[in-house]
C-alpha cells in the first residue's frame, strides 16, 4: 500500500554501447594532456640540460635572477661568473636561463 508497484524497465530505453564511452573519453583526455603539457615540458627540459652542459669559459650568460656575466670557471654543478671588475660570484649551473651572443655585455655597457 505504501510502496507503489515496480515495473521492469524495457531494454529499448538503455543506450547502446554506453559501457565504452567513459573509458574512451578518459583515454582521449589523457592523450590530450600528454601532447599539450607533458611532452612540451620534457622537450624544454632536455634543451635546457643540453645548454647547461655545453657551457664553456668565456660564454656570456643570463641567470634566472636576471644577472648577466661571463663564465670564468666551471665545476660539476657550479659555475664562477664574472659580473664586474674583480667581482666573481658562484652560481648553480641550473640557474642559467640563456647563453648570450658574444659581445652582448659590451654592447649594453655591463662590462
Amino acid at each position: 500500500m505504501l510502496i507503489p508497484n515496480a515495473y521492469a524497465q524495457s531494454t529499448a530505453a538503455q543506450p547502446q554501447g554506453g559501457g565504452w564511452f567513459l573509458p574512451i573519453m578518459m583515454i582521449g583526455v589523457l592523450l590530450f594532456m600528454y601532447f599539450t603539457t607533458i611532452r612540451p615540458q620534457r622537450k624544454r627540459q632536455k634543451e635546457h640540460e643540453a645548454m647547461v652542459s655545453s657551457l664553456n669559459k668565456g660564454d656570456e650568460v643570463m641567470m634566472s635572477s636576471g644577472m648577466l656575466g661571463k663564465v670564468v670557471g666551471l665545476e660539476d654543478h657550479y659555475l664562477l661568473l664574472n659580473v664586474a671588475n674583480n667581482v666573481d660570484l658562484k652560481f648553480q649551473r641550473l640557474h642559467v636561463t640563456a647563453v648570450l651572443p658574444k659581445g652582448t655585455l659590451k654592447s649594453i655597457g655591463a662590462e
